[in-house]
């Protein structure tokens, strides 16, 4: 089922492509509306390459998010995202310090990595690719998200929801964040690039 814009079709394929455009699927038109993620059921992760030999998995605890689908006009559909650095969490308390001082987030000076999108389009079943901005440490980069939709359903407090699963890469010295310790053996102690990892269960405003 189809949550964002189609990808863009070539000229020979207007007529479908306006085919598309005006036959809306009543499944997808009735998860139009505002929502609001659940930080209760929802997952943000990241991992990072340590010592050229292992993963460091990680996450953060505090968060706030919203979706606006649209199944009218799907390409109107947008996402945001507001994380407090401070809620990070890898299961090292010294490690959480070290992430939290100035080598890396410096949470005393920017308390909020946020993320707001830009684009969104199908690439084809349930996969989807949404594009946005994403701020950390005051600098701004676009960065692109591959979703999964988990689909939808109501649970049973009565609260509509829908799910998705993403993932991402980044490199963190884009941001700034350049830190880094030399290996006796060569390499270095933490990876530049950095898997995010995306649980998402959103629940419809009333």
């Amino acid at each position: 089922m189809s949550i964002f814009g189609r990808k863009s079709t070539a000229a020979g394929d207007t007529a479908t492509a306006t085919s598309v455009a005006t036959t809306v699927n009543p499944e997808l038109a009735a998860l139009t509306g505002d929502y609001t993620i659940d930080p209760s059921h929802t997952t943000i992760g990241f991992v990072a390459r340590h010592a050229m030999v292992t993963n460091v998995k990680g996450s953060f605890q505090e968060f706030e998010g919203t979706l606006h689908l649209d199944g009218s006009d799907p390409t109107n559909s947008t996402a945001s995202l507001d994380i407090k650095m401070d809620s990070i969490e890898t299961g090292s308390a010294d490690r959480d310090g070290h992430l939290k001082s100035s080598d890396f987030f410096r949470t005393d000076e920017f308390p909020t990595m946020t993320f707001r999108s830009t684009k969104a389009e199908s690439l084809g079943g349930d996969d989807y690719r949404i594009t946005g901005d994403l701020e950390i440490l005051g600098t701004t980069r676009p960065i692109s998200i591959d979703l999964e939709f988990n689909g939808s359903a109501k649970d049973p407090f009565g609260n509509e929801r829908v799910g998705f699963e993403g993932k991402a890469e980044i490199l963190r010295s884009q941001w700034g964040l350049t830190w880094n310790a030399a290996l006796e053996t060569g390499g270095v102690l933490v990876s530049d690039k950095i898997k995010l990892n995306f649980d998402i269960s959103a629940i419809r405003n009333v």
